[in-house]
This record gives C-alpha cells, sequence and structure tokens, in this order.
C-alpha cells in the first residue's frame, strides 16, 4: 500500500504506530498550528489544510467522531481495522459498555497457551501486533466499528449495551448501530455470543443468546458456584471461559480463578479504622455504576457520583438508586445536575464539587456497616487525565483520613 497518500486524522497513538509501520504519513490535528515536519519524518498540518484530492487513504484515530470537519471532507476514509483487515489473523472481538477491557484481559489469560495476545482498544494498536500469533483478542469500541466496512471478527462477543457515547453518535440508535456492525458481515458458522435484547438482528453467524449470567451457565454448561467472581466479573468470566469452549471445548476453573484484576473496578480497601470504601473510578458510565451498586446493594452506601457524563440522560440513574439505602456526594462538571436529580428522587445528597470535599464529608457520615464507594457514571477529562489519576487519588485521599 502506497504510504506517501495516507493521511492520518489525530497525532495520537493508533495513527503514529501507522505511521512508523508503513512509513511517514501526514498527520491532521487541531492542536497543529502551522506545517512542520516530527523526528520520524511525518508532516503535521493543521485540519484547515486538508484536502483529500491529495489522499488514497485517510485513517482517523478512534475517537475522532462523524461530526468532525476531517471526517466530513474525507472521500478515502478508511478505519484502523479494515486498513489491517488483510493481516489479522483469527480474531476474537470483544465489545460492551461496560467489561470490555476485562474480558479481553481474561480470554487472553485463557488463551495464553495457544498463542493469542490482545490489543485494539486494550491498548496495543493493531498495527504494533505481531501477525505472527495465530489469535487476536482485540478490545473494540463503538467508535472504531462506526467507519468498519470490511474487517470482521472470527468470534464476537457482545457484553450488555446501555447509553453511552451518545454525544459522539449522535444518537443512542447509532451507538447500537455500531456496536451491531459486525453481525452484518460475519460468516456462516462464525459464532456471536449476544444479548437476547439483539436476538432478531440478522447475521449469518451463528448466535449464542443470554440475558444473563445463568444463561451462560447453562449453554456451556458451567458451575458459577466453582468461579469467585461476583457480580459484574462473574459475567465477564463466563463470556471468556465461553469463547475458550467455543475454540477448544474446556472449561478451566482454576485458571480463571487465578486471573487478577485490574485497579480501578470495584477496587476494594480499608482506611485506618478499617472501614470498607471501594475504588470503581472505572465506572464512566451509568451501567457501570449500578454493577456496582448491585454488588454492595445490602449495605448503606456513600456513593461519589459526577464527572462528565457525555451527554447520557441521567433519570436512567436515578429510579434505580431509589432502591437503595444511598447518600449521593456530587463532584464535577454534571454535580449541580446531579443535585438537582437527587432533589427530585428525593436522594440525599451533598453537594461537593470536588474529590477531596467528597472524602471529608463521607468520611463523618462512614462507619462498619456502610460502604463508601466512588463510581462516578461518568468521564473523568473535566477534572483529572483519567479514571486512574482519579482513582488513585480517591485512594491517597482515604489513606490520609
Amino acid at each position: 500500500m502506497k504510504n506517501q497518500n495516507i493521511a492520518c486524522f489525530g497525532y495520537g497513538k493508533t495513527t503514529r504506530a501507522i505511521a512508523k509501520k508503513v512509513g511517514s504519513c501526514t498527520f491532521f490535528d487541531d492542536n497543529f498550528t502551522q506545517t512542520s515536519m516530527d523526528e520520524e519524518g511525518n508532516t503535521l498540518k493543521n485540519v484547515s489544510e486538508f484536502d483529500t484530492t491529495h489522499f488514497t487513504h485517510e485513517i482517523p484515530s478512534p475517537g475522532f467522531p462523524p461530526s468532525h470537519p476531517l471526517i466530513q471532507k474525507a472521500t478515502h476514509l478508511i478505519s484502523e481495522y479494515d486498513f489491517f483487515a488483510p493481516e489479522i489473523p483469527f480474531s476474537i472481538w470483544i465489545s460492551g459498555t461496560n467489561g470490555k477491557t476485562t474480558t479481553t484481559q481474561m480470554v487472553e489469560h485463557l488463551l495464553s497457551d495457544k498463542g493469542a495476545i490482545s490489543g485494539g482498544n486494550i491498548g496495543t494498536p493493531l498495527a504494533d501486533m505481531s501477525t505472527d500469533a495465530p489469535i487476536w483478542i482485540l478490545e473494540t469500541s463503538s467508535f472504531s466499528m462506526h467507519y468498519n466496512q470490511i474487517a470482521r471478527p472470527n468470534i464476537y462477543a457482545l457484553l450488555p449495551i446501555t447509553p453511552d457515547h451518545v454525544s459522539w453518535h449522535g444518537s443512542i440508535e447509532a451507538y447500537f448501530e455500531a456496536k451491531l456492525k459486525p453481525l452484518s458481515l460475519m460468516k456462516e458458522g462464525e459464532a456471536i455470543i449476544l444479548p437476547k435484547m439483539f436476538a432478531d438482528v440478522p447475521t449469518n453467524g451463528f448466535k449464542i443468546l443470554y440475558e444473563n449470567e445463568n444463561d451462560l451457565a447453562t449453554y456451556f454448561g458451567f458451575d458459577a458456584t466453582q468461579i469467585k467472581f461476583k457480580g459484574a466479573f462473574l459475567m465477564d468470566a463466563m463470556i471468556a471461559m465461553g469463547i475458550d469452549k467455543i475454540l477448544y471445548d474446556r472449561i478451566d476453573y482454576d485458571k480463571i480463578n487465578a486471573f487478577i484484576l485490574d485497579p480501578h473496578r470495584q477496587e476494594e480497601f480499608r482506611d485506618a479504622k478499617e472501614r470498607l470504601w471501594v475504588n470503581d473510578s472505572k465506572a464512566t458510565n451509568i451501567d457501570a455504576t449500578l454493577a456496582a451498586l448491585r454488588t454492595y446493594g445490602d449495605h448503606p452506601i456513600h456513593l461519589v457520583l459526577g464527572g462528565d457524563d457525555k451527554g447520557v440522560e441521567l433519570e436512567d440513574l436515578f429510579t434505580p438508586l431509589k432502591q437503595y439505602d444511598v447518600a449521593v456526594y456530587a463532584i464535577g462538571a454534571n454535580a449541580l445536575r446531579l443535585e438537582a436529580l437527587c432533589q427530585h428522587y428525593n436522594i440525599s445528597c451533598t453537594l461537593c464539587h470536588t474529590l477531596d470535599i467528597a472524602v471529608e464529608q463521607i468520611s463523618q457520615q462512614h462507619n462498619h456497616q456502610s460502604i463508601a464507594i466512588l463510581s462516578p457514571a461518568a468521564a473523568s477529562l473535566d477534572q483529572f487525565t483519567s479514571y486512574a489519576q482519579r482513582g488513585n487519588l480517591f485512594k491517597d485521599l482515604v489513606q490520609a483520613i
């Protein structure tokens, strides 16, 4: 493929990896004010200088929304996945609103003896993945699939999906459509682990439908009592084990139980007074927060909510909230909106604005029977560089009490 005619939209990890693999490219980014070159020989230009007639391929960074002027002007648009489609070996795609990363890691853990490697949204761009590996496990976002036209998985596991990234896609219908796009491309005999709500979506692939963990256990023959994970992680584990069962007809409880979860997902720790706190900073949307509430719902809960809610209707959170013994501590860009919703739904709320104040306020009420959870149902970039920075600060503030 002629690299001199490739335009990359956004100067990020994914597109820079592409340029490193194929040779110097032309990058267009809102942050570039004048034309220059980087140390690897790539040309860097402002988006206003883009002319689609100069290029044969235009590859957007994941997350470049359809509304961006570069996308609107492009006539040779191709996704990262489609660009590398001829090189992709047998592939397993993992998607869904929550649990993608954990499930991807679990599948890689279970298939490590088969030489499987993971990448995609989990952190390794496709350009950096070895084509010698027999299996690629790709955490695949709705952003990536929105632009796909050719690439498809051999196994597709779709975790439950709920409203998310509405402002990026333009509507919840467009978000669902992106998540379901692989079904239209898959072939007979290729397996799809799919929520029952999408049972009627047409595909040539073989659907394995589920609504909950019990459905997965029944279909694959799992004994849930032998799996150590609970709550949302139990479904992640069963989907990962289901993929192992599809491919190699095996069930290995010892191996899945040896998997260690990443930080910032229902990460439990105690303060100097032995009170339980939970760092669930990776809960960047409503469904993830509801999963945490289901896990700890038997206790009084002090819940830190707030951040960048990405345009989602928060009412979907507050109706379920009413069934719990919960007090909300509102932080971030949508704190006032959260406070108003709490008043409307008659839920206790302390307006904190920042995480340090929330921890201080919770500490005054927290005891050995209650649970204190940072599960924001919102992204972190309004006040932090990442959900990890938010979670680490939460832990530091608690340890300093």
